[in-house]
């Protein structure tokens, strides 16, 4: 016997971030106000989505685990949207309110630049030797004359905390410090120090700790115990000092209390340390990029000159846009759409890329990525991005020449419409189900040769892959007992089963089950089903032993009422059972009311 292990930890699919924005801050970004249906197709339109409609106190209710209180008038509506996890710029209402002005034409592209300034006008990071053993890269950067109100700030913040769970990876590729700097005197040093070694105080604290005690401190913090194993066994820890030995931060844990960033701050000074270089590259061009809008002189960023242990400079931030061209045919090939240069270049436009004609042989397009737009990388990004300005419910449905369907996805359609017609409606379940509805539930023994069993289980509910369809069928009975009598619900869908043939050990059968729920049992209706299902597959009923046709005989599986059941034997095979459901079923499922129900392979009929 052979048993698959599916470890459900591992290539878990990373969610898409949400983000949470004032909906009349926002309309005053945009310059408009909006319905919720017409923000709603504005996402849509800009491929995003606006997930959940709610309030401040709402969320505090949900987060303190509180019972929610009724909203007022006074309540202010907070728009929760999910965007693709690699835009990055658009993680808060600032970015998100810039890509929507230029994508509706209200806005121009913005143009970034780094401060003209000589190299010995710029701050100096000295980056030292040990940091190489724990953290080695670090890139810097300056926003001066910034301007903060108490949204804008909350938002800086905001900003921060999302980049650290996404890109960032939780603080172990990159951890973003920010910083008064004012407060501060360049050049700045990165070092990394014996723990004992340093000293001082601590964001929102009063006195003074020593790394190594801050560690334990810590470890007692809801919100920073999750980062301390990325340092808390290295014999050394990073540390970032000004010219006068002042602390700003001990990366990635947290900053120093001496050079916290308020509301009155007016000098902003940014340094992300990284294990990973190119994703602090993207993190600090993220940040100044998007907060720049409030600068002095707007989207212009100071930059600082990062100086190795071995003498090598480097400037940050890098805010220079990288070209790329894109053959015409690729993106109106790709997408089906036949569109002229000067059409693809305004919908790229209206997506934040520089475009235009490339003067070459072939058409191509010349595309100029800003740094806003790390996410683009292939010509695939670009052609995608066309695809979105023009509009998916604009592409004209095609089937294409070279897709043809499979048989069996041929013949589930044909039955799916044929139940569909006799008044039954389908529904979909989850492919995972629990031991003991998979089994104990159903009346049936685990016979330990029938059923996948995951390896490493999130959940209870999801143990083993479903080797029949009637447990998620029943359950959804069960949770709309209250629903209107007759329930008549069916599902095409695939089951699991062991299988030493095999070489994963394992095959999947497309099953169809039926059920009917009601004040009687529903047989003879289930019955008919079965019967018209047969006729319309050719399939005669012929006596029993005949194997040119199907016929019925008696069976006795546990999970049906005895003598109300009846195998279906199609060329002397089994293919199917149908009958009354067994009482201690129903009773196991919560379903009061007599239920009959049918399972078929159809796949037998290929």
């Amino acid at each position: 016997m052979s048993i698959i292990e599916y470890l459900s930890e591992t290539n878990t699919a990373a969610a898409m971030p949400t983000v949470s924005v004032g909906r009349d801050r926002l309309f005053t970004a945009l310059g408009r106000s909006y319905t919720q249906e017409e923000f709603e197709d504005l996402c849509f339109s800009f491929g995003i989505e606006l997930d959940d409609v709610t309030t401040e106190k709402a969320i505090i209710s949900k987060e303190k685990h509180l019972e929610e209180e009724k909203p007022t008038a006074d309540d202010e509506i907070i728009y929760k949207i999910e965007v693709p996890a690699n835009r990055y710029d658009l993680l808060c209402l600032e970015g998100l309110a810039q890509a929507l002005l230029v994508f509706n034409g209200k806005e121009k592209i913005p143009k970034y630049t780094v401060a003209n300034i000589s190299k010995a006008s710029m701050l100096k990071m000295h980056v030292k030797k040990e940091t190489s053993l724990i953290r080695p890269f670090i890139a810097c950067a300056v926003l001066r004359g910034i301007t903060f109100d108490e949204a804008s700030y909350n938002s800086f913040i905001d900003l921060q905390d999302k980049l650290h769970q996404n890109i960032c990876r939780k603080r172990t590729l990159v951890a973003i410090g920010t910083h008064d700097l004012d407060t501060l005197q360049g050049p700045f040093t990165y070092e990394a120090l014996p723990p004992p070694e340093i000293n001082f105080v601590p964001l929102k604290q009063a006195k003074n700790f020593r790394a190594d005690e801050l560690m334990e401190f810590y470890k007692s913090d809801l919100k920073l115990k999750k980062f301390l194993h990325i340092i808390e066994n290295s014999s050394v820890y990073p540390v970032i000092y000004d010219r006068n030995r002042t602390i700003l931060s001990l990366p990635p844990i947290i900053n120093s209390a001496h050079s916290a960033i308020t509301l009155k701050t007016k000098n902003v000074f940014i340094e992300c340390t990284a294990t990973d270089l190119t994703k602090a590259k993207i993190v600090l061009n993220t940040m100044v990029t998007t907060f720049s809008t409030y600068c002095k002189r707007k989207f212009e960023v100071e930059p600082v000159e990062v100086i190795s242990f071995d003498g090598k400079s480097s400037v940050y931030p890098d805010l220079s846009e990288y070209n790329m061209e894109v053959p015409l045919s690729y993106i109106t090939g790709s997408i089906g759409v036949p569109l002229e240069v000067d059409e693809v270049t305004s919908l790229l436009k209206r997506m934040q890329l520089h475009a235009e004609k490339a003067e070459s042989g072939e058409v191509k397009i010349s595309v100029s990525v800003p740094p806003t737009r790390s996410d683009i990388l292939h010509p695939c990004d670009v052609m995608e991005d066309v695809a979105i300005a023009y509009g998916y419910n604009n592409i004209p449905k095609r089937t294409l020449s070279s897709l043809k369907p499979l048989p069996l996805n041929q013949l589930s359609d044909l039955i799916r419409y044929e139940i569909a017609m006799n008044g039954f409606t389908e529904v979909l379940t989850w492919i995972l189900c629990s031991k003991k509805e998979n089994f104990e539930m159903l009346n049936r023994k685990d016979d330990k040769s029938t059923a996948v069993i995951i390896g490493n289980p999130r959940s209870s509910d999801f143990e083993v892959v479903r080797t029949s369809l009637m447990p998620g069928m029943l359950k959804t009975v069960g949770h709309n007992k209250d629903h209107p009598k007759p329930i008549k619900i069916y599902e095409v869908g695939d089951v699991v089963l062991l299988d030493e043939k095999k070489d994963v050990g394992a095959s999947n059968r497309r099953l169809l089950g039926a059920l009917y729920c009601g004040a009687n049992s529903g047989f003879e209706l289930i019955h008919s089903l079965v019967d018209r299902i047969m006729e319309v597959m050719g399939t005669p009923f012929v006596p029993v032993g005949d194997k040119s046709g199907y016929f019925i005989e008696l069976s006795n599986e546990p999970e049906f009422l005895s003598g109300r059941q009846a195998k279906i034997i199609y060329k002397g095979g089994r293919i199917g059972i149908f009958g009354i459901v067994h009482p201690e079923v129903l009773n196991n499922f919560d379903i009061p009311d007599p239920c009959s129900f049918l399972e078929l392979d159809i796949e037998s009929f290929l």
